[in-house]
């Protein structure tokens, strides 16, 4: 009897391995596609944004990437949307500027005083 139910445990066990592996394997297969398409459409907004900015404009935003990475994000999205909409064509580095004044939060003056 003991026997018995040992092989159905062993048997009972090995389907529940094989329907975990499954499961993981189907979870990895989602994540390296979704890791994929991340990939490919930061590509495209990288191919979008070397259309729009000139050297200087690009270069002025990756500086702005290291201090800001989230007001770069807010900047990209809207010249792609500009570009898409058609309202924009080239930003150059006067532009962007002006657009990341616009965006940015207002800075506080620190003011010292000696006595």
């Amino acid at each position: 009897m003991l026997k018995w139910l040992d092989v159905m445990n062993e048997d009972e066990l090995e389907i529940i391995r094989r329907k975990k592996l499954e499961e993981l394997r189907m979870l990895g297969e989602q994540q390296i596609e979704s890791e994929n398409q991340a990939a490919q459409m930061e590509e495209e907004k990288q191919a979008v944004l070397r259309q729009i900015l000139t050297p200087a404009a690009r270069e002025r935003l990756g500086t702005v990437q290291l201090a800001h990475p989230e007001l770069v994000q807010v900047v990209e999205h809207q010249l792609i949307l500009l570009k898409q909409s058609g309202r924009i064509n080239k930003v150059d580095d006067n532009l962007l500027r002006q657009i990341l004044r616009k965006l940015s939060p207002n800075r506080r003056e620190i003011k010292i005083e000696r006595r």
